[in-house]
């Protein structure tokens, strides 16, 4: 027996190895399911997955594709954060200077057109998920759970989009918010809206409706930048974060990647 093979062999049978590594190589199928379910990043992911399920004109890997992007996005944006500054006097100086002259400002360019291809990439996954019928039983769930992601997904890029603070940052969310007061219930013009009223008081107007707690006023203004960067940056990371979990959880729960209908 070899030098090396007689230390490999010392090194697995050592109390440090196995409080780590609960289960063989995996040259076994038993091994093999050990080694996915005892792995903290790999235990979300099912065992086994059909050999049809897998193949690139299948899956067109557009979940995959959107996962990655969206780890680029939370890469650029944490080091973009070093930089930016959410108010009226920085926030369209520091998107000038991470372009122009911080080091590696490549940074905010990739963040932009990753956040650009994160959106047609999800779409393209979707899609795929409703043209094989994925969405049907017993996935009904999880294709619920990818329409919240969905929609997550366009709230970053909206959220994002003001962050710039340049012209087209503030007409788009002027238009886009305004969308917002024909809330059901919530907006001052929406349907229903006029039912909730105490004699003839409204409690529903455009002082405290949903796109005044989305601009943090009535117009679009520091509160608004304020609250978008919290938004991106923090609120809707998280829940996507959270979301994804239990998608890909979902994915393991119900047999793997779905095979064609």
């Amino acid at each position: 027996m070899s030098l090396l093979k007689k230390l490999w062999e010392y090194t697995r049978n050592t109390q440090v190895w196995n409080s780590i590594f609960r289960h063989g190589p995996p040259d076994t199928a038993r091994n093999r399911g050990l080694a996915v379910l005892t792995n903290v990043y790999l235990h979300l992911h099912p065992v086994k997955v059909r050999k049809s399920g897998i193949r690139l004109r299948f899956t067109w890997c557009m979940g995959g594709i959107t996962f990655f992007l969206f780890l680029v996005e939370v890469a650029t944006g944490l080091l973009l954060m070093f930089y930016y500054h959410p108010t009226v006097e920085y926030a369209y100086v520091d998107i000038v200077d991470l372009r122009e002259q911080v080091p590696l400002g490549v940074m905010r360019e990739l963040h932009r057109w990753g956040a650009h291809a994160m959106v047609i990439t999800v779409w393209l996954h979707m899609l795929r998920v409703f043209m094989t019928g994925s969405y049907k039983p017993p996935r009904e769930f999880n294709w619920n759970v990818g329409v919240l992601l969905l929609v997550l997904t366009l709230l970053l890029s909206f959220t994002g989009y003001l962050l710039p603070w340049d012209q087209l940052a503030m007409w788009a969310v002027t238009v886009g918010s305004n969308m917002a007061r024909a809330t059901p219930l919530l907006g001052h013009e929406g349907p229903g809206a006029s039912l909730l009223k105490i004699g003839d008081i409204s409690l529903v107007n455009a002082g405290n409706d949903a796109r005044f707690a989305l601009l943090a006023g009535r117009f679009v203004g520091a509160g608004a930048l304020l609250r978008f960067y919290v938004l991106h940056c923090v609120g809707i990371p998280l829940v996507a974060t959270i979301l994804m979990a239990v998608h890909f959880w979902r994915v393991r729960k119900d047999g793997g990647i779905s095979g064609p209908v």
